[in-house]
């Protein structure tokens, strides 16, 4: 199993601003793989927020589209995902995820791994 650990979460008033970190421990960088954040409400369904592979290539789920970046530090194994003009609706757990094929996907069940999460708040 892959261990991922997320931090970076908190609480942020309305417009406010997050960065989000995923570190990964015990996996060789040189493998192809994908990362994604998913987030996770008060029901059990995770939403996906934002993928990226091992090419860069990048998927963003249209609700966080033009307000959430997601991006990778191969040298770290770290996933990173910028947020800004948070809403409330943006309120969860956010999970980090990976998967050992390199598909760019924001559907939960393509992801083998996942961390314990980082709680967003964000109210006013």
């Amino acid at each position: 199993e892959v261990p991922l650990t997320e931090s970076g979460g908190g609480s942020v008033q309305p417009g406010g601003s997050l960065r989000l970190s995923c570190v990964m421990r015990g996996f060789n960088a040189y493998n192809v793989y994908s990362m994604a954040w998913f987030r996770q409400g008060t029901g059990n369904h995770r939403e996906g927020v934002a993928s990226i592979n091992t090419d860069g290539i990048k998927e963003v789920a249209t609700s966080v589209e033009g307000r959430f970046t997601i991006s990778q530090d191969d040298s770290k194994l770290t996933t990173y995902l910028d947020m800004n003009n948070l809403k409330p609706d943006d309120t969860g757990t956010y999970i980090c995820a990976h998967q050992p094929r390199g598909l760019v996907s924001l559907w939960q069940s393509e992801f083998s791994y996942w961390g314990q999460g980082t709680q967003v708040t964000v109210s006013s």
